[in-house]
């Protein structure tokens, strides 16, 4: 159809890759404390220059310059906490370079926007998708010293991705802005000096597999004993043997705590970090590791047992469960979460909401459909303009962090995610679904029809319905069928092309309620002379 875009095809979303634990240093010293202070002090002022030296070499660095860096660091510290600094370092790098290409291509696509508005006259109307000219003469002249400031910027960006340069900074450039605004953040410039330099501590190890416990330099054992080996100018602080110090607190895992005692007990690699939340005034200790890749479920077998569509809102999920055939079971339900407050808070609201999707979906024994959400193209100023409150709609929905979350959460269930085009399923779905779905004791909502399309373009089903027919006394029999073309039939959402030639209502011979009946066809009622003979229609040109 003209100006649809093609939709992409649904697929299986992979599960984790790893997992990671957390709990708290509850019971330690003030001399655990200092000790902690000094090693993550020392450590992070090595990946500081080691950060230094990797953005420094750009595009040059390759293997030998890694060894380089490494034998640098293994004097100071340790082989094994150079190999750690290293490594975190090169994915810090990678990092920036991703959130460059990133910025480069929000930049390109203001350029396009402005550049295209620009062209139009002043007050034209927009097209569907396409935003208009601008209102006024004088925003015109702002747009288009706007259009300069991003091409420069964007001339700047491509040079600096194409020497392999980038910015980064080690604490956060949000924490380091607050510095110059301490009033707006609401901090002493003593809190900040706290935060500043807990976040640029350094306090973490890679874990080895055939090692104690599967790792060397931050040991936990399965008693809870927590030793971390300290680097080679700190070795004076160490309180046991081989330079290590062991912290007076004993620690245990309640979530995955048996999956953690079996790996240690195997010496199976675990990684660990430490660091303390200044606000909380707690340290905490996280281990993670990887997992085997969760076996994928073919899409088929997902579909033989029906899925439940589920809508993403900026406060709400909105579920309904769909049999094999696509069509509605039971009650729709909605899943509140409140996305106001601190970060801690709204992460809270997501996992509780997920939490109870997965329960419902698991009493159904049946596998969740998403969107495959990507709001970047959507966030942008220059494409919605003054409708400030709309993008802050679509940049606080966490479609990304949620994915997420409900991918992890769902693989420890055994529950498969489908991830589906959103193309359209909200405006399909209020338009085909809502009100055929709504009764006297059930209202349907918007949100309620548009995860009824979800579940049905994950099941392959087409999600536009054919009008229906009208009624017996004013069509040809009941006429077509609400629905008609198959999964697999091409162009199955577009609208029913016209037979050519013209239309007519009359009943043909031998069909109809007296089609038996041959005395009905004259006006003498008398039966015909012939029993079988009987009067074509005209031809067409007549």
């Amino acid at each position: 159809m003209s100006g649809l875009r093609e939709v992409t095809a649904r697929f299986v979303v992979p599960g984790p890759s790893g997992v990671a634990i957390r709990t708290g240093l509850k019971g330690l010293t003030g001399e655990d404390e200092m000790a902690l202070r000094l090693v993550g002090d020392l450590l992070g002022s090595l990946a500081s220059r080691d950060l230094k030296a990797r953005c420094a070499a750009g595009l040059d660095h390759d293997s030998a310059r890694w060894a380089q860096r490494k034998r640098a660091l293994t004097g100071q510290s340790s082989s094994r906490w150079a190999g750690s600094i290293t490594k975190a370092t090169h994915d810090q790098w990678t990092l920036a370079r991703r959130g460059q290409l990133a910025y480069v291509q929000s930049l390109e696509a203001g350029v396009r926007t402005i550049a295209r508005r620009l062209s139009l006259p002043v007050g034209a109307k927009g097209s569907r998708g396409l935003p208009g000219g601008y209102r006024s003469r004088q925003e015109w002249f702002a747009k288009s010293r706007r259009l300069r400031l991003l091409q420069d910027r964007l001339e700047r960006e491509r040079a600096d991705r194409a020497s392999g340069r980038v910015r980064v900074v080690r604490g956060g450039r949000k924490l380091q802005c607050n510095r110059h605004n301490l009033q707006a953040a609401r901090l002493a410039e003593a809190e900040w000096w706290v935060r500043w330099e807990a976040e640029r501590w350094f306090l973490q190890a890679d874990g080895e597999s055939g090692k104690r416990y599967g790792n060397e330099t931050i040991r936990v054992s399965p008693d809870g004993e927590v030793s971390i080996k300290l680097p080679a100018p700190l070795a004076g602080l160490a309180n046991a043997s081989n330079g290590r110090y062991v912290l007076a607190c004993r620690v245990g895992f309640r979530h995955r705590g048996e999956q953690w005692a079996d790996r240690i007990a195997a010496n199976r690699a675990v990684a660990y970090r430490i660091h303390l939340d200044v606000e909380r005034g707690r340290w905490y200790l996280t281990a993670s590791w990887k997992i085997p890749p969760v076996r994928m479920v073919p899409l088929e077998a997902v579909r033989s047992g029906g899925l439940i569509g589920v809508d993403t809102n900026a406060d709400h999920l909105a579920a309904w469960c769909l049999d094999t055939h696509g069509n509605p079971v039971g009650e729709p339900r909605r899943f509140d979460y409140d996305l106001s407050g601190s970060g801690s808070h709204r992460d809270a609201q997501v996992r509780h909401a997920l939490i109870r999707l997965l329960h419902w979906a698991k009493r159904h024994e049946g596998a969740i459909a998403i969107e495959d959400l990507d709001f970047q193209a959507d966030t942008t100023r220059e494409k919605h303009g003054r409708r400030k409150r709309f993008r802050k709609l679509i940049s606080g929905m966490p479609t990304s962090k949620l994915r997420a979350r409900l991918v992890s959460m769902a693989a420890e269930l055994g529950i498969t995610v489908v991830a589906v085009d959103p193309a359209y399923t909200s405006r399909w779905g209020a338009q085909h679904w809502k009100k055929p779905l709504t009764s006297k004791n059930r209202k349907t909502t918007r949100h309620h029809a548009a995860a009824v399309a979800i579940g049905r373009r994950a099941l392959g089903h087409p999600i536009r319905r054919r009008t229906a027919p009208p009624p017996h006394d004013q069509s040809d029999c009941a006429g077509h069928r609400t629905v008609q073309a198959a999964s697999g039939t091409s162009g199955r959402e577009e609208t029913r092309p016209r037979v050519p030639g013209p239309r007519t209502r009359s009943v043909g011979a031998g069909r109809g309620a007296k089609a038996g009946d041959q005395g009905a066809h004259n006006r003498s009622g008398h039966p015909a002379e012939h029993e079988f003979w009987y009067q074509g229609s005209p031809p067409l040109s007549h």
